[in-house]
């Protein structure tokens, strides 16, 4: 049985937080979001994928970011009904912990391994679903915001509550390239 060098050599820091979810790893959450609900993502920029996605599918979608001084532990926004982002990995424990605090609906993508652990087995209380792929996301990176890096050494799902027919769904991801821009990239953010 071999190792996987790449995962136990991780940046499982705030530093490896900066991974970007590419648009193909949020069309699946399109089957689960009703469109009269109005969705909250807190951890994205106007070019994020799922602000983009959703926006363009026609949601009603509000974002936040630290960048817009609304930090996710602290700033609720006066409407929403779904909470949908792709947190900080580094902080899963503290945003799961929030996000059940709710008492309502979200999908947060993390990786598979996040279904483990003493402190989320307390957090959970049996009352998580997951959305689950057939293939890894590759994430965009900050050095890579064109197309997305290949070769991701963890698999990834969405954690979701209160969203999904059943406690385990497996989808396929169909894969393909849209570049994130952001404005120093030259989009209009």
């Amino acid at each position: 049985m071999g190792i996987n060098i790449g995962y136990l050599t991780a940046n499982r820091t705030s530093a490896g937080d900066e991974v970007y979810t590419p648009f193909y790893a949020v069309e699946p959450l399109k089957e689960f979001l009703p469109k009269d609900k109005k969705i909250w993502c807190p951890f994205d920029e106007e070019w994020s994928a799922f602000y983009q996605y959703l926006s363009e599918q026609g949601y009603e979608v509000e974002r936040s970011s630290l960048k817009d001084k609304k930090d996710f532990f602290k700033f609720e926004p006066e409407n929403w009904d779904i909470l949908v982002s792709n947190p900080p990995f580094s902080k899963k424990n503290e945003v799961l912990k929030r996000a059940f605090s709710f008492q309502k609906p979200f999908a947060l993508l993390l990786p598979v391994n996040s279904i483990q652990g003493k402190a989320r087995f307390q957090i959970f209380n049996n009352e998580i679903q997951m959305l689950t792929f057939d293939a890894r996301v590759d994430y965009h990176t900050r050095q890579n915001m064109e197309c997305t890096t290949k070769g991701n050494h963890f698999g990834s799902a969405y954690f979701c509550r209160d969203l999904l027919p059943t406690k385990l769904e497996l989808r396929q991801l169909v894969k393909y390239d849209r570049p994130l821009v952001t404005l120093s990239d030259g989009g209009d953010e």
